[in-house]
């Protein structure tokens, strides 16, 4: 199989199509000298174990192995044809000498006596579809008869000539790819018939069924190509890789990219980092979607691509707005919060909100709602939403209060709104919030998603625990991604990333809205870029585990608020609106409720409330 794998190269002017052998050999026995003997590295990650001081051996077995394929008949090799076939070519070597022996070529055959032969060998081994390190391979084939009927087929589409790139194994729908026709100069310049002949004998050799119904894997060229000398370009061999295998090497090449970055070593990374994105189009779904969001963020690392401008408010919130509606994660989180406050607020005759993740508002009308239905008639509401300033110098927060304020009073709520723009809820001091006696207003805090950002900055998240207890909360809601996103080990932090986000993209798949789910990919596909590509302080996904928080909680003074089985019964209810809820579930953690897909949990709701300052006292006696 020939490509041109230029791209890959160090020297972009030097092509591999149409070198010899020998310069072959001698360029892999210059680069066998500059290492240790040992297993070449990139053919290693790639699951072949090739020492380099092997690889001119190699190269040569492999020319052998292309020329006896491509003169060999069908009577000679037809005892290969078969459903499938099962090999381990993760020793190249050994393998290759079997296959030779298996085709055993005639005595004739010179692996060295044609031009253009060595097309193909370094194609093969950096294919990322075949080198892979499975230990069970299915290759099926297919021959594809006519070039014009090929979309009416039920079997894989072919891509037209013109759209491939310079691989020349191509990912198309149904999991398929194929190789190019190429056509090798002759060395001679014979007559004009000859020529022809010995081009047309090259272009027409191609893979037959193997459903039965022919004897070979190769046939002979059809007579009408043979008498016109016209190559036979609408019929291409189709090889059909198994997705599974491929996603196991897209998940290998992922994580080897990864430590690869971790230790510094751009090459090898840089490397990886295009068979990533070469194997991702193999694949379909949310796995194809996720590798391509990680395989982008770790190219920004590799290439310190970061992300200049912080995203635009606007944007953020229509991505915000595309997530609300494509999946339960964030009608969770409002819902179960809404809950733990409406409890907390009973009997209250005037309450005071204070949301650190305004946003739309978006949470707020249900609490009104259920506010306003309460027996003995609603409470006073005040509603306090602190969110980022704008890029374009737009009051949103102002707009968000004008159309709570509509809605209260169609509901007869008497509203009291303020909005508080802040850089970080570390600005916020408890003097600006206006706040009234506990004995006149009971006073919940809120947050969703927001609280893991602070601990991109030393001492941050311990001044807003401090400003939270001077506000005397009767309960604080938070909600946070159960997930581990903030360790010192980049590599750690990665895998725990990768498996986080390819549950959610998972859960995803099932959304009835296209666009909400495109959007909602958009969403998340930017925190997989700030988790893998951006450091210090510009990293500011760092979610942590509800163990995590606990702990920090605990420390800073505050006990945990039991969330209620009426709230685990409803929310239990909620996902049924989601794909029947088939997929998720809610689970109950130590007075803490768990959304998850697939017993995998996702995110987190927890309460808190200050706890109770005991002093000591001691009597002194005489």
């Amino acid at each position: 199989m020939k490509r041109d794998n230029n791209h890959l190269q160090h020297n972009p002017s030097s092509s591999l199509c149409g070198g010899s052998s020998a310069g072959k050999a001698k360029l892999w026995e210059e680069e066998a000298a500059q290492q240790d003997c040992g297993m070449d590295e990139l053919l290693a990650v790639l699951g072949y174990k090739v020492k380099t001081s092997d690889m001119a051996e190699v190269a040569q077995k492999l020319e052998q192995l292309e020329e006896v394929m491509c003169i060999a008949q069908d009577d000679g090799i037809s005892h290969l044809a078969s459903e499938t076939v099962h090999f381990n070519p993760s020793d190249l070597s050994t393998w290759l000498e079997s296959m030779l022996s298996e085709f055993n070529p005639p005595s004739s055959f010179d692996p060295f006596g044609a031009a253009g032969t060595t097309a193909g060998v370094m194609g093969t081994l950096d294919d990322p579809f075949v080198g892979g390190p499975a230990e069970s391979s299915t290759l099926t084939t297919l021959d594809i008869e006519n070039n014009n009927r090929k979309h009416q087929k039920r079997g894989p589409h072919i891509l037209d000539e013109a759209s491939c790139s310079d691989y020349d194994l191509k990912a198309i729908p149904g999991k398929a790819i194929y190789s190019q026709d190429t056509q090798t100069q002759p060395q001679t310049h014979d007559s004009s018939s000859s020529s022809t002949h010995n081009n047309n004998v090259k272009s027409e050799k191609r893979l037959k069924s193997t459903s039965g119904s022919h004897s070979g894997i190769f046939s002979p060229p059809p007579p009408a190509a043979v008498s016109s000398g016209i190559p036979t370009d609408s019929v291409r061999p189709v090889v059909l890789v198994d997705s599974q295998e491929n996603g196991i090497r897209l998940v290998h090449a992922l994580m080897a990219c990864a430590e690869a970055v971790q230790q510094n070593n751009l090459n090898l990374a840089e490397a990886l980092v295009k068979q990533i994105g070469f194997l991702a189009i193999s694949q379909a779904g949310a796995m194809r979607k996720v590798a391509t969001y990680f395989a982008e963020a770790l190219a920004r690392r590799i290439y310190r691509l970061y992300t200049q401008n912080p995203l635009d408010h606007s944007l953020s919130d229509v991505l915000h707005m595309h997530f609300y509606e494509a999946c339960p994660y964030l009608k969770f989180a409002h819902f179960t919060a809404n809950q733990a406050i409406l409890e907390a607020f009973e009997g209250k005759k005037r309450v005071h909100v204070i949301d650190f993740s305004m946003n739309q508002g978006m949470q707020w009308p249900a609490l009104m709602q259920a506010l306003a239905l309460r027996a003995g008639g609603p409470p006073a509401f005040r509603l306090t939403g602190i969110g980022p300033p704008s890029h374009d110098n737009s009051d949103h927060l102002q707009e968000v209060g004008w159309k709570l304020a509509q809605l209260a009073e169609k509901i007869h709520v008497e509203f009291e709104y303020r909005g508080f723009v802040a850089n970080s809820l570390a600005d916020l001091d408890a003097s600006m919030l206006d706040l009234r006696p506990s004995e006149v207003e009971a006073v919940a805090v809120n947050s969703v998603f927001e609280l893991h950002k602070l601990l991109a900055w030393p001492g941050a998240i311990d001044k807003v625990f401090s400003v939270v207890k001077q506000m005397k909360p009767e309960i604080v809601t938070i909600v946070e991604q159960e997930a581990n996103h903030n360790g010192l080990v980049f590599l750690d932090r990665f895998t725990e990333a990768l498996h986080y986000y390819s549950t959610l993209f998972d859960s995803l798949e099932g959304s009835v809205s296209c666009q909400d789910k495109v959007m909602s990919e958009v969403y998340l596909g930017k925190q997989i870029c700030n988790v893998v590509a951006c450091e210090g302080a510009d990293r500011v996904e760092r979610h942590e585990s509800l163990t995590q928080w606990r702990n920090r909680f605990g420390s800073a003074g505050f006990s945990p608020v039991h969330l209620g089985s009426n709230a685990f019964k409803q929310a239990s209810m909620l996902l049924a609106l989601f794909n029947g809820g088939e997929g998720y579930g809610v689970e109950e953690n130590n007075g803490c409720l768990m959304l998850g897909w697939h017993n995998r949990p996702l995110i987190t709701t927890s309460a808190w409330k200050p706890a109770i300052e005991t002093t000591a006292t001691s009597t002194i006696t005489n």
